[in-house]
């Protein structure tokens, strides 16, 4: 359909259930309706008035497990109704993406090279999920597109993530007929990340973004996580999970975040495995004194013997 064709339908109220369907808050319709309107209007203003497709993919938080992931833990998390919405048409070589929050640079789907100078940039995570694509067999081919998000960047809810995805259901969509499952999608933006933009995250973020709701994983073979969606209604109990914005940002500590499971696999390379996952807790305790060594860091409190789990800050 024409990105003008669908804009007269997001104003005239057309695709209200749709979008009530996608957020669940009635009250936040009226805001959810002028973001996709928004983004057509830019998209046709950017690229004139083509052939487009929309898609989205959430932000997500934490409940429960919080870098356990990448210790082939366990982790309980949830996609919130803050996404990235892309506006998107097909192109012949030609990736060529625009964002409402900062430029990113026109790249070409037969140059998927890494470039350590694009490391920490949207290019090299568009680049990275290309090639991750590449890497597993799937097909590619270019793109136009104009993506907002509302998923606050540095506030630890994924907006990284949420992007990687978005960019991959793009791909799935126009070129793979849909056939890539949502946790593939997760581990080629799990490479993008470790590979392109240089952060060494787990596949915990890229999960949950990825297949939404609220889901347990369970990473003990992190080539096949075991995602199990849990049906429960927040509303029915009484309970809401509430984000708030504290303008602070986490953005710049990539190095930091980076020390954490460093240190976490020298406390395990310490117990003689090589993640915690594979550490008996009884056993862990029982050795905290001479642990002590191995798990002072630069970001790392020394441990205590009254010390059960907040070693580490």
């Amino acid at each position: 359909m024409k990105a003008s064709e669908l804009k007269t339908k997001f104003e005239n109220g057309s695709c209200d259930d749709l979008l009530l369907d996608l957020y669940g808050d009635k009250d936040i319709l009226d805001m959810e309706r002028d973001r996709y309107i928004y983004a057509l209007t830019s998209f046709i203003q950017r690229f004139g008035d083509l052939e487009v497709s929309l898609f989205t993919a959430a932000g997500r938080t934490e409940v429960s497990g919080n870098h356990t992931d990448h210790q082939h833990g366990r982790v309980l998390a949830a996609s919130v109704n803050l996404d990235s919405i892309g506006v998107a048409a097909r192109a012949d070589d030609v990736i060529e993406v625009m964002s409402d929050a900062f430029p990113i640079e026109t790249l070409s789907v037969s140059d998927l090279e890494k470039d350590p100078a694009q490391e920490g940039t949207s290019e090299a995570l568009i680049k990275g999920v290309y090639q991750g694509f590449v890497n597993d067999g799937y097909h590619i081919g270019g793109m136009k597109a104009f993506v907002t998000s509302n998923v606050l960047a540095g506030a630890g809810l994924s907006s990284s993530a949420s992007f990687e995805v978005l960019i991959g259901c793009i791909l799935n969509g126009f070129y793979n007929g849909n056939d890539v499952p949502l946790p593939e999608i997760a581990k080629i933006a799990q490479y993008a990340e470790n590979e392109y933009f240089g952060k060494p995250c787990g596949l915990m973020d890229q999960c949950a973004c990825a297949c939404g709701g609220l889901v347990t994983i369970d990473f003990q073979d992190p080539k096949q996580p075991v995602i199990e969606p849990i049906p429960v209604d927040f509303a029915k109990y009484g309970h809401s999970l509430c984000i708030v914005d504290t303008k602070g940002s986490h953005a710049d500590l990539t190095d930091e975040y980076a020390a954490i499971p460093s240190e976490m696999k020298t406390v395990a390379r310490a117990m003689g495995q090589e993640v915690l996952r594979d550490v008996k807790e009884a056993e862990f305790y029982a050795a905290l004194p001479r642990l002590k060594p191995a798990a002072t860091g630069p970001f790392c409190a020394p441990f205590t013997s009254s010390m059960k789990t907040d070693g580490c800050r």
